[in-house]
Formats: structure tokens, C-alpha cells, sequence
């Protein structure tokens, strides 16, 4: 599976954003896909995760800004951003998990994932 994410730029605080991240293979509803991101100097953290029938799970940094969908007849998932902060500034990555997946504790994290994208940066100006 090759994934990749675009979407990215510059937007001031408050607006909006929505990055999609296409994948190759012909069994994408078969994985959870999960957006990360990475900030300069930090460590990659979780943003949110939508398994392959659909349910969803947001990190509290973006609950009720975010919303992670996907589209299985396009291979595609989407994070729709909106209400943007500086601190969401970051390079957006995008990664899959072969189901079944494991525990929202587990999936966290960055090891469950079997496949990753290259990044698209955001840029929220305050």
C-alpha cells in the first residue's frame, strides 16, 4: 500500500484545511487509516483514526475541530480541520493499519501501523 497526503498550506488561526491521503491497493477498506502529525523538535503524535467500518477517534487536542472520513470507492481518507490554532501547525502524516486493529490505547501509537505516507505541511498563522 502507497499513501499519499496533500492538502496542506498556509491559513490564518480560525480558518480551515482539508488534507486527503490517496492509497494504492485494492483492499483500503480492509485497513484503519490514521492521520499523525509532527511538530518541529517534538515527538509524532496521534490525531485521529477511522477503522475500516467506519468508526472514528480523535486525540482531545482536536476533538470537535477535526473530522477524520473516508471514502473506500475513491481509497481515499480525508481530515477535515477546522477552528485551526497556531498549535496545530505541524507536518500531517498519514498511515494504515491492516485490520482488525487493536484497542483505541494501542492505535495511538505509532506502532501498529503498517504503512505510512510522506507528510503535508500546515501552517496556521496567528
Amino acid at each position: 500500500v502507497q499513501l499519499q497526503a496533500s492538502g496542506g498550506g498556509l491559513v490564518q488561526a480560525g480558518g480551515s484545511l482539508r488534507l486527503s491521503c490517496a492509497a494504492s491497493g485494492r483492499t483500503f477498506s480492509g485497513y484503519a487509516m490514521a492521520w499523525f502529525r509532527q511538530a518541529p523538535g517534538k515527538e509524532r503524535e496521534f490525531v485521529a483514526i477511522i477503522r475500516g467500518g467506519g468508526s472514528t477517534y480523535y486525540a482531545d487536542s482536536v476533538k470537535d475541530r477535526f473530522t477524520i472520513s473516508r471514502d473506500n470507492a475513491k481509497n481515499t481518507v480525508y481530515l477535515q480541520m477546522n477552528t485551526l490554532k497556531s498549535e496545530d501547525t505541524a507536518v500531517y502524516v498519514c498511515a494504515a493499519a491492516r485490520s482488525p486493529v487493536g484497542p483505541i490505547a494501542t492505535m495511538t501509537k505509532t506502532g501498529p501501523y503498517d504503512y505510512w505516507g510522506q507528510g503535508t505541511q500546515v501552517t496556521v498563522s496567528s
